[in-house]
């Protein structure tokens, strides 16, 4: 009789994620790692990084190989970000909407032209934007004033978008608007917008706390001229599509918050073996190591629930609830640990000549976008509790 083997473990890896893994670590430490604080202070992206970027194919991570792109997992996805996170989030946000938002959304909803023109640049040169966020519709996502008007074979469309990630280097947008203002959610409907659309500019590039190098705009379209061609999916159907997509891109998030605290735990273990004081280095201090340790089991737990998020996704079974509490869970973790490792540096770590002061002002970000706390211990609460 065959012995049942059991459910896996969730953080050993299978030889190829390892491979992987690695693969991405290495590139994170030997070619973002001297840019980093370049990039903060410019606030600005390397443009030679986004090239080796779409080189080794971490742009395209879940594109189908006839598409271009790597046929990776979702799970890929989230190690490249969670690797990338560790030397510099502001690059693991700007592969996390690239592969969990953006080719997500067109993978599972784009019509099969739609994919040939732009999963293959996607893949290869093009980086992709979501744009959903407005003034009057944070958390109250669907709130949307910007308006798309048939007129004969063509939307057009009028309203402003803010806070958009990666709007100043992206080529394509995934933009809603909505219909049918009487509709309500049942009008919002996504639409393929390219750069260079007569109508739409970019307007202010915020100047941000924190993942600097990431560019967050505001889109501006004005009489923007969209062909009824470039729909995502259906007239409609951009609620669903929003819903959908943004459930699995808080899994991305929950990756790029752990690998955030995974590489502010490295410099503060570092730091603690080397820095002395009354003749004794700080991790010799019962008290410094049981911070350490604490914020050790804290990274584990965190990467307990990304992982699980993310197998569940690729497994296709139901992953709404786990991917809103590792999204909550590792964005507190990061916030403390990265806190705790400015304090484990003391003077050292308030200055920027250190690596943590900005993984603490990037650690913020964490429990505000793509669904802030709130949101997240709402969606919690409701699928927890039931109705009350």
């Amino acid at each position: 009789m065959s012995q049942q083997v059991g459910p896996m473990a969730l953080t050993p890896l299978g030889d190829d994620e390892q491979l992987f893994r690695n693969t991405i670590r290495r590139f994170a430490v030997e070619q973002i790692g001297p840019l980093v604080r370049g990039m903060d202070e410019s606030q600005q992206m390397d443009a030679g990084l986004i090239r080796k970027l779409f080189e080794l194919g971490l742009m395209g991570i879940e594109i189908p190989e006839e598409y271009g792109g790597a046929g990776g997992t979702f799970f890929n996805a989230i190690l490249a970000v969670e690797e990338i996170s560790a030397v510099d989030p502001s690059v693991g946000v700007m592969v996390d909407v690239q592969n969990t938002l953006c080719i997500n959304a067109l993978v599972r909803w784009a019509n099969e032209e739609q994919k040939k023109k732009y999963l293959t640049r996607l893949a290869t040169d093009t980086i992709g934007s979501y744009a959903l966020s407005e003034a009057s519709s944070g958390s109250d996502a669907f709130a949307l004033q910007t308006r798309a008007v048939k007129r004969g074979d063509d939307y057009v469309l009028n309203g402003q978008k803010l806070w958009i990630t990666n709007a100043k280097e992206a080529g394509l947008f995934i933009v809603f608007a909505t219909i049918d203002p009487a509709a309500g959610y049942k009008g919002i409907t996504a639409f393929l917008v390219e750069k260079g659309a007569a109508g739409f500019t970019l307007g202010k590039k915020e100047d941000k706390l924190g993942i600097r190098a990431s560019s967050t705009c505001e889109l501006i379209f004005n009489d923007c001229v969209v062909p009824a061609a470039q729909v995502l999916g259906e007239p409609g159907k951009g609620y669903k599509i929003a819903i959908e997509t943004l459930n699995e891109g808080r899994i991305g998030i929950g990756s790029q918050m752990l690998g955030l605290a995974e590489g502010a735990w490295g410099y503060a273990a570092k730091w603690a073996k080397e820095r002395k004081q009354f003749g004794k280095t700080l991790v010799e201090f019962q008290a410094m190591q049981f911070q350490l340790a604490e914020m050790a089991t804290e990274i584990e737990a965190a990467k307990l629930m990304v992982y699980n998020a993310a197998r569940l996704k690729d497994a296709r079974l139901d992953f709404l609830k786990e991917a809103a509490m590792c999204k909550y869970f590792t964005s507190q973790v990061a916030e403390r640990v990265a806190s705790l490792a400015v304090e484990i540096y003391g003077g050292s770590g308030f200055v920027k000549d250190y690596p943590v002061e900005k993984l603490y002002r990037d650690a913020k970000i964490g429990k505000i976008y793509e669904g802030t706390s709130f949101m997240q211990l709402a969606t919690i609460a409701k699928l927890t509790l039931g109705k009350v």
